[in-house]
């Protein structure tokens, strides 16, 4: 038996006629016909009955369309699944993010993916740079959010955004009196805060370039792997630091903000994933941020 002639005989059985059950399928009665016959015969057992008053299941028949009908939508519940499965629509992605996208990317792109994909579980896991690159090597992620430089010849990266760095010192430093930027030189004194070179090169290594163009080299007192520490530090009067844009969105007392002057200090915050076919989770999810970073709200909320 195959699935043409479960549809039809399912056809007939509800249309109680083989001709309404012929126009409904979009054909001829005489096959229609035939098929039941070939099905009857490869069954063993009569399904149909006729009469004059149109076409019966017979007891053996009634039983069969119940177990042929929940086949048949078992079969198409698989067929929606398979489709959704295959456009990203249902799953489980497992992603990466550097402290620092939670403050600006991270929270607008989920709430629009999850908008547009809802039936997807998004599992969040804060991981530096570094150990980012190790869990998707191990599989144990499927895209992440990191910083800039990345360069392993087994993953790509994405630039999404980028972002200016901004003085972030204790609300009763000098520094910070007034309003407008800061000049870095007068900064040439202070104690810094920085993230460990080793979970962020791209970003330790702005710092200490733009400080050195100022014409000094910071002193670190202080090293802390996540913004949030970093921030509390300085909250607690340890030293100062230079963080992105958006951690001004951390706001935390003792603390005051403020543009640097001159030329911008910028990172870069990009996807990383696996070369090759990442999946249409991923490149769903990819799509999303990327749709966010620039402003894309008609297309994100797609």
């Amino acid at each position: 038996m195959d699935l043409r002639q479960l549809r039809y005989f399912t056809a007939i059985v509800e249309e109680g006629s083989l001709s309404r059950a012929a126009a409904r399928l979009h054909v001829s009665q005489p096959p229609l016909s035939t098929q039941l016959k070939a099905l009857e015969d490869e069954i063993g057992v009569r399904l149909l009955e006729r009469s004059n008053r149109g076409v019966t299941p017979t007891a053996a028949g009634v039983v069969f369309y119940e177990e042929v009908r929940a086949a048949l939508l078992r079969l198409e519940q698989a067929r929606q699944r398979a489709r959704q499965v295959h456009e990203g629509d249902v799953g489980a992605l497992a992603v990466g993010f550097v402290s620092i996208a939670d403050y600006g990317i991270l929270p607008p792109a989920l709430k629009r993916f999850r908008s547009r994909y809802p039936r997807v579980e998004v599992q969040l896991h804060e991981l530096t740079t570094d150990a980012q690159i190790r869990e998707l090597r191990a599989g144990r992620l499927d895209l992440a959010i990191g910083l800039a430089p990345v360069d392993e010849p087994d993953l790509r990266f994405e630039r999404v955004l980028r972002e200016a760095l901004v003085l972030a010192a204790p609300a009763d430093h000098p520094a910070v009196q007034g309003e407008g930027a800061v000049d870095l030189r007068v900064l040439a004194r202070d104690s810094f805060i920085v993230p460990p070179r080793d979970i962020g090169p791209g970003l330790y290594d702005l710092i200490i370039s733009r400080c050195r163009a100022a014409g000094f080299v910071p002193r670190i007192t202080q090293s802390a792997r996540q913004m949030q520490t970093i921030i509390g530090l300085v909250s607690s009067g340890m030293g100062v630091a230079l963080v992105p844009a958006s951690v001004q969105q951390l706001q935390r007392a003792g603390v005051q903000y403020r543009p640097l002057r001159g030329r911008p200090a910028q990172i870069e915050l990009g996807i990383l994933r696996p070369r090759g076919d990442s999946g249409p989770l991923a490149d769903n999810f990819a799509a999303t941020l990327h749709r966010v970073a620039a402003g894309d709200d008609a297309a994100a909320g797609a």
